[in-house]
Order: C-alpha cells, then sequence, then structure tokens
C-alpha cells in the first residue's frame, strides 16, 4: 500500500459532512469538484477513500469474459475506492462479487458513472457503493474495460465533467459526492474538520435556547 493512504485520514473524512467539504474547496477556488445529483448511495450512506481509476466504453464482443476488468480489479488495495467511468447506459459495470473480491484486498467501496447490480447483496456484504443507477444487465458482450490507474472523467454538478485522478480523495454521503484533489487532501480535512466543530457547537447553542441570529454573531457564517 502507498504510504501515503493513511486509513487514519479516512476515518476522519468519514467523520464530517461533504457540504463541509464542498464549501472549504470553494473557498481554494475549486469550484466544479461536486458530482452530478444522480449519484446515490445504492448500499451503505457514507463514502471515502482514495480513487481507485477504472475505464471503460459500449462495444459488441464475444467471449464469456473481460479480462482486463479482471486485471484492473486485482490492482486495488486497502482504503482505496473503485471509480469507474465509461460510456455504459443501461448496463451494470460492477456487482457483488467484483465487490466481494475488492473488499478482500482491503477496498473501502465503489463509485460508478454508471450502473451497479446485485444491490441486496451489496448491503448484506456491508459494502458502501454510490452509482447513477442499478440494474439486472450484465456487461460482458456489451461493455469492457479499456484502461484503469489514468484520468477518468465523472458527470459533474456543476460542470459538465469532473476528473478524477488516481490517488485524489472521494467523499459521498446523503448529500452528494465530491472529488478532492490529491494535493489538497490534508489541507480540506482540517478546514472541514474545522467547520463541523463549530456546528456542533452552533447546534448546542441552538438546543439550549439561543437564536439563530444569536449563534451566528457569536460562531461565524458556516
Amino acid at each position: 500500500m502507498n504510504a501515503k493512504f493513511d486509513s487514519e485520514i479516512r476515518q476522519r473524512y468519514l467523520a464530517v459532512d461533504t457540504a463541509n467539504v464542498a464549501d472549504v474547496l470553494d473557498t481554494l477556488g475549486l469550484t466544479n469538484q461536486g458530482l452530478a445529483a444522480e449519484f446515490a448511495a445504492v448500499s451503505g450512506t457514507r463514502l471515502a477513500g482514495w480513487a481507485y481509476t477504472i475505464a471503460g466504453r459500449m462495444q459488441y464482443y464475444e467471449g464469456g469474459g473481460d479480462p482486463m476488468k479482471m486485471e484492473a480489479c486485482n490492482g486495488i488495495g486497502p482504503d482505496e475506492i473503485s471509480v469507474w467511468s465509461g460510456n455504459g447506459e443501461g448496463i451494470c459495470y460492477f456487482g457483488e462479487l467484483i465487490a466481494v473480491g475488492m473488499k478482500e484486498q482491503g477496498s473501502v467501496g465503489a463509485l460508478v458513472d454508471g450502473g451497479v447490480r446485485d444491490v441486496r447483496w451489496l448491503n448484506e456484504h456491508e459494502i458502501p457503493v454510490f452509482a447513477r443507477y442499478h440494474t439486472s444487465v450484465q456487461s460482458i458482450g456489451r461493455w469492457q474495460v479499456t484502461s484503469y490507474q489514468e484520468s477518468v472523467s465523472l458527470r459533474g454538478a456543476t460542470s459538465t465533467w469532473v476528473t478524477v485522478d488516481p490517488g485524489d480523495f472521494v467523499v459521498a454521503d446523503e448529500d452528494g459526492a465530491v472529488v478532492i484533489p490529491q494535493q489538497y487532501i490534508g489541507r480540506v480535512l482540517e478546514e472541514a474538520e474545522r467547520l463541523t466543530a463549530t456546528e456542533v457547537k452552533i447546534r448546542e447553542a441552538l438546543a439550549a435556547g439561543d437564536s439563530l441570529s444569536e449563534c451566528l454573531a457569536k460562531f461565524g457564517h458556516v
């Protein structure tokens, strides 16, 4: 495992909201890091980890498997999330057996710009997955992996595409999914934790009877 993949950092990211992460990215001038609203939890509710990228495309082929897909899946490691990109529509890129194999190698979830299946079993195995849709239709014979651990493009919230490089950090929760460029991971985390701590104080003050205007005057806007 690459030394930069620090499990403690991942756990700390799981404790902050994507809304705070997105706000911090805005203050740094990184205003187009949010992914499209179609990305939603298929299993689990929170996702955090380093991006391990896999790309593919729609194309008919004969045979019973996709050797490059298996090669790509076998390369993932601890604290990494498989990030799937491609032009597939109506078919799944990712399902239970691939998910279980990746989990055995230490992977902590998946982010899929396309479809997944075996939703009940992904939940049974407690594998966090966010995707654009789910479908029963397999990819074999229809969609093939073309590369892995290269830059990929995923559909964006405020831009058409968001670039994800291997080693970038992905966070997702009930509000959506955000990509943090590798060089900003530590800086964004520290500031997101500061915002989170401030919000805790505001909620406590509100519960104690302070008005919202009093809280904002005391703690500032978040």
